[in-house]
């Protein structure tokens, strides 16, 4: 599985969209809550020019695995990119705070304390 991963984000580097979509969809075959997989997908699809369909792959990957750093990343920025096009997008609900409002921008959802109060916490050891 790491490995057709792998064969896939090269191929997406070397620019063969087709071809990384067909192994990321292999991926997704062989573990349908492979969050890596549907990241793979969303960024072909902003590769393709399909922002909308990206920040849908992205929200869904990061419902399948709310600590996937890349996910988070993608969602906001697409979210961002298409609000500023007049766009209305609904935050998944790992980025929305208990009470529905604005994203969370500490970084990946965590249980607990944030991911950055984390690593402050073990670098001011």
């Amino acid at each position: 599985m790491i490995e057709l991963l792998l064969q896939a984000e090269r191929t997406l580097a070397m620019g063969r969209l087709d071809d990384a979509e067909r192994l990321y969809r292999q991926a997704l075959e062989h573990d349908p809550r492979n969050a890596i997989a549907v990241v793979g997908l969303a960024r072909l699809a902003i590769e393709r020019g399909e922002d909308r369909d990206a920040f849908d792959l992205a929200s869904r990957a990061l419902e399948l695995d709310p600590e996937n750093a890349a996910a988070v990343r993608l969602v906001l920025r697409l979210q961002e990119m298409l609000q500023a096009r007049g766009k209305t997008v609904e935050l998944p609900a790992a980025l929305r705070k208990s009470d529905g409002s604005r994203p969370r921008s500490d970084g990946p959802p965590a249980t607990g304390r944030s991911w950055l109060d984390r690593l402050r916490a073990r670098t001011h050891r």
